[in-house]
């Protein structure tokens, strides 16, 4: 999940990230010995104000020292959501592996409608009023990627009319 050679990476020194652990595993390694017992944290990270978010996972043999990790990678996997005022632009559909998130926008005064992992990323970004579907699986990593997959989508007006080479008071 690092930057792609077009997207720079984001200094997360001068923003106010949020954290929000959205899973801790217990893992066991079986070794000749016994059994090697280790934590998994998933950890979702952002900046409601900048409108930046980032997850990472990290592994250490104490849950502290685990989310510690999970913060630093999710340090180095910010990205910039464009995102309205109060809501999201149009409906998207974000897919990782299984898991499927529908977002839709929602008029101010909803809220976030939205379980676990999804309303993590959503409160992590800023967005305070979207409605949202977690279809097929429930494994909190594949429901966080395609959640981030579904907000990577959303374009703003001037980014639209520049690819289709139109004003930007053209687009609808």
């Amino acid at each position: 999940m690092a930057a792609t050679p077009t997207q720079k990476r984001i200094d997360s020194a001068n923003l106010n990230l949020k954290e929000q652990v959205v899973s801790i595993n217990r893992v066991t390694k079986v070794v000749k010995g016994g059994k090697n017992l280790s934590f998994s944290a998933l950890v979702v990270i952002g900046d409601p104000g900048a409108k930046i978010v980032g997850f990472g996972t990290g592994k250490a043999k104490e849950v502290p020292a685990a989310i510690k990790k999970g913060i630093e990678a999710a340090k180095k996997n910010l990205r910039k959501i464009h995102v309205l005022e109060t809501t999201i632009l149009h409906p998207v559909l974000g897919r990782f592996g299984s898991g499927l998130v529908l977002l839709k926008p929602a008029p101010a005064g909803t809220g976030v409608i939205a379980g676990g992992p999804v309303r993590a990323v959503i409160q992590a970004v800023g967005i305070p009023n979207v409605l949202t579907k977690s279809i097929g699986s429930h494994n909190p990593h594949n429901v966080v990627k395609a959640t981030i997959a579904a907000l990577e989508q959303l374009r703003d007006k001037a980014e639209v009319a520049d690819m289709r080479g139109l004003a930007p008071e053209k687009v609808q």
